[in-house]
């Protein structure tokens, strides 16, 4: 089986039109894919592994006479599958994992059916190497920092709006940095999938001008930060957002008061042995009471409490920006209006 389909280096390849169909098995696919991705799997998790056994101790031919074996009578229903996701385009993206035997396999079908593809060169292996290279490129990153309940995160979106470039670890890692980030929040994904979709939602942005990024631990819920960004946020200026504290309360009851109290209870019982165990009860009882105003304060103490062990600890060069009563446009417009002065540091 030959195909005669063009491969394109991974930076083409993304950029090309078509939707991208990865042939690798579920279990590949469900650790880490391109974002946007079709999984149409060759073989099945069972499949590739018995394949892949076969290979070690039997060598290439047996292993692909059975890989054969196995495909054979579903060549027509991955065909049909292939083409229901082409739909009106002409032309579809493949790969696997190294861009190898599946990916110009399912080229050579789906060539013999009237279906034109592109391969990726290196396969998924070697999207991660692009990755791992457009990570590293240097970026003038600007931190935006603040107490627990400032509205960082509301802020960036205003930010995003009015035409400032961002990237928003917490949405692409569905978790709110804290105990309680996870609440009402879908999935996480893998902290792969979560560098996949770092890395694309760089590939949207000017390396030349300012970016906007949350501060964060190194550590988003379960998702890890890459190392190669991270090192740049730990060396980026912070703009600190500072808001009255009855503000950041207002804050947290509309962020967290809809959520079901045993998930609140759970989570404040997760921070326990830093909270205390005065503390933490007094605040347990404050949410079955249905006062969450009042365990939001108690709460509040030991996020306190980090933020500024942190912040003393930092080198980094920080700059205030007090607000009271401004709307998050306003606030974002004041911060827009300092990137000439905090964008040169790192270029």
């Amino acid at each position: 089986m030959q195909s005669m389909a063009c491969s394109l280096p991974c930076d083409r390849f993304l950029k090309a039109d078509g939707p991208v169909l990865d042939v690798r098995s579920p279990e590949e696919f469900a650790r880490g894919h391109i974002p946007g991705a079709h999984n149409l799997p060759l073989f099945s998790d069972e499949e590739r592994a018995a394949v892949g056994t076969l290979y070690k101790h039997q060598g290439r031919r047996a292993a692909v006479r059975r890989g054969l074996e196995l495909v054979g009578p579903r060549l027509a229903m991955l065909a049909e599958q292939a083409a229901a996701f082409a739909g009106a385009d002409a032309n579809l993206r493949v790969h696997c994992w190294r861009g190898g035997l599946r990916s110009s396999s399912t080229a050579w079908l789906l060539e013999t059916c009237d279906l034109p593809c592109t391969l990726l060169e290196g396969g998924y292996k070697g999207f991660r190497r692009w990755l791992r290279q457009g990570l590293a490129q240097p970026r003038p990153v600007v931190l935006l920092g603040g107490h627990t309940g400032s509205g960082k995160t509301e802020v960036l979106h205003a930010l995003r709006v009015a035409g400032a470039q961002v990237l928003d670890l917490e949405g692409l890692a569905h978790h709110r940095g804290s105990s309680f980030g996870g609440l009402g929040q879908p999935r996480q994904p893998t902290t792969e999938q979560f560098e996949n979709h770092i890395a694309m939602a760089l590939q949207a942005v000017s390396p030349h001008r300012v970016l906007w990024i949350e501060a964060e631990s190194v550590q988003v819920g379960c998702c890890r930060i890459p190392p190669e960004l991270f090192q740049q946020m730990q060396q980026a200026p912070l703009v600190e957002l500072r808001r009255p504290d009855h503000e950041r309360l207002d804050h947290l009851l509309a962020t967290y008061g809809p959520m079901p109290r045993q998930e609140l209870t759970e989570a404040t019982r997760r921070i326990g042995k830093r909270l205390g165990p005065q503390r933490t009860q007094q605040a347990v009882e404050a949410i079955t009471a249905g006062n969450l105003r009042l365990a939001c304060q108690l709460i509040l103490n030991y996020y306190d409490r980090t933020y500024a062990h942190g912040l003393a600890r930092s080198l980094r060069r920080t700059v205030p920006l007090v607000s009271a009563g401004e709307s998050t446009t306003t606030i974002a417009q004041r911060l827009l209006a300092m990137e000439p002065t905090l964008g040169d540091h790192s270029l």
